[in-house]
Order: C-alpha cells, then structure tokens, then sequence
C-alpha cells in the first residue's frame, strides 16, 4: 500500500530525474500541435477568446490537472510544463512583436464579410463560416436584410462587428429572415428587386430566369428594404 505524502512519488513518481528532459519536448511538441489544431478550426471554434489565448488555457489546464487528480503524475514534471508553456507563451509573444506576419498567423486578423450590402465570398470561404450561422448572428442584431449593411467583419475573436446605412440611405438587399429566405428559386417569378442567395447581390430583374454575375449561381429571392428597428 502506497503512503500518504510518500515525497518521492508524489514529486518525482520513480522517474528518473533526466525524463524532465522529455518532458519538455512533450510540451513543446503538444503546444504546437494544440495551436496548428485551432488555427485550422477558425475563429469560430474559439469564440471570445484568439487562437493562442485558448491554447495557454487548455495547455496550462491539462498540465495542472493530471497531477491533481492521478497519483502517478508526478509534481514536478508538472510543474516544468508550466515553465515550458510560459516560456513558450514569451516566446510567442516577442516573436509577434518583431514580425506582422507572424502575429497575424498566430491571432489571424480581421476580415470584412459584407462591404455595401453584398458578402465578400472570398473571406466568407476562407473562414469556413457556415450561411446559416453567419444569418442568425445578424438577426441577433436586429438586422432583417443585408442591404441595411454597410460593412460587417469577424474579428480575430470571432465576433461579427457591424456597420449600418442610415435609415435614408437604407438599399433593397438579401432577407436573412428565415421565412423570406426560403422562398429562393431559380425563376423570379416577377419583375422587381431580386437578391442572389449565394453573395447577396441586389438589383431589378425581370420574370424568368438569371445567372448573378457575381458568383456566377442562379438561385434568387425577393429583396426587401425595410429600415432597421431596434
């Protein structure tokens, strides 16, 4: 039966003291695959918080855990983890100082998704942001359209910031309403304002079919131009 408070296991758990070496690359090499890992997920998958921050915390919860928890993690290797991260962390960090193109790999950058009513379809890809989801941040905000949209951007903390058209300047524009939305198709039935549902590209178009000359797709709905209400 193993004591209580038995000194040598509980610091050390019979290893030798020369595994603190490969402890060290253990952290390092997780560290980095645990950044890799959250870049590749986007901004979204770390809502609030930049890539790196939530990689400190997970890294740093990991290391403080197991040796709470399990009596075969010893405290010391441990703790050089925490040691390792934190180094890592001012490593990180003096490196973003000194090169713009690292910080921006590290904390990515802010990215404009709608400029003047219409999506930038080139950021939205990139992201990997999904339409639907995107759509229901927007009604969160009260927004019913796009064309009460002058710019909108995610920011490196994959927030939606939003910048919107004064009531007179307000333009007819794609419905995010779900009940509006779904009524997309291929023919427009009419001649009036018709929105691309794919980049949100608005003008006046007749009965019958139409490519957007934008992203070249041809499914259409019915633009609104109501002015915001909050």
């Amino acid at each position: 039966m193993k004591d209580i408070f038995e000194w040598s296991r509980v610091l050390w758990n019979d290893l030798p003291e020369v595994f603190l070496v490969e402890v060290i690359f253990r952290s390092v090499v997780m560290f980095i695959v645990l950044l890799l890992t959250l870049k590749i997920a986007g901004k979204r998958g770390v809502k609030q918080l930049s890539v790196f921050e939530t990689v400190i915390i997970i890294a740093l919860g990991s290391a403080a855990g197991d040796p709470m928890l399990y009596d075969n993690v010893g405290i010391l290797p441990a703790i050089t983890v925490f040691v390792v991260i934190i180094l890592m962390y001012r490593l990180i960090t003096w490196m973003a100082a000194k090169s713009k193109k690292f910080e921006t790999f590290i904390e990515g950058k802010t990215a404009c998704f709608i400029n003047e009513g219409r999506f930038s379809i080139k950021n939205f890809k990139k992201e990997s942001l999904a339409q639907d989801e995107f759509f229901s941040e927007l009604r969160l905000k009260s927004i019913e359209h796009l064309g009460q949209i002058e710019n909108a951007y995610i920011e490196t903390s994959g927030e939606i910031s939003t910048f919107f058209y004064a009531d007179d300047e307000v333009k007819y524009g794609l419905p995010i309403l779900p009940h509006l939305f779904d009524k997309k198709n291929k023919i427009i039935p009419k001649d009036g304002y018709f929105s691309c549902t794919f980049c949100g590209f608005t003008e006046i178009k007749t009965a019958g079919t139409a490519v957007c000359e934008h992203c070249d797709r041809d499914e259409w709905v019915e633009s609104i131009k109501s002015i915001r209400i909050t």
